[in-house]
């Protein structure tokens, strides 16, 4: 019901980066809000609630990821630490598709660890796991239904 929802009334945006010596398309379309001017028509405020009972936080907004397909995904990488409120989680909601998130240590030995995001799924990462460790979600050439992550944020 949430993924249904999200998919069709999101104010999804494509985004370009720069990379190296050219402009690309981000490979996932995107949507962010505050928390405190929902749209009613979005699910985030029940979410949010739910979220909160598991994990309690002063969140402020709500990112998301809309990855479509196979194709789309994130590289690896950590929050920008000077967005966030020192010692604030960023806690993630999976809906729609599995799909693996990768996690590594940043420098030195470079072990990965693979985790399947199911439908459901709740993730904590803590602020100090971004000036740790890395994690992103790569492609795939399997057939891969459509994923929504839901990330929420305190930011400062």
């Amino acid at each position: 019901m949430w993924f249904e929802c999200l998919q069709a009334n999101v104010a999804w945006s494509s985004l370009q980066r720069p990379m190296y010596d050219r402009v690309v398309d981000v490979p996932r379309l995107i949507a962010r809000y505050a928390l405190d001017a929902l749209p009613d028509t979005l699910p985030l405020a029940d979410m949010l609630e739910r979220v909160q009972a598991v994990e309690p936080a002063p969140y402020t907004h709500a990112g998301m990821n809309f990855y479509r397909d196979g194709r789309d995904s994130v590289a690896m990488h950590h929050d920008k630490l000077q967005s966030l409120a020192v010692g604030q989680p960023i806690t993630l909601v999976s809906l729609g598709s599995t799909r693996r998130m990768l996690i590594r240590a940043i420098g030195g030995r470079r072990e990965t660890i693979a985790i399947d995001l199911e439908p459901g799924s709740l993730l904590r990462m803590s602020y100090a796991s971004q000036r740790t460790h890395e994690h992103g979600i790569p492609k795939t050439r399997r057939e891969q239904p459509a994923r929504i992550s839901v990330a929420f944020r305190v930011r400062v």
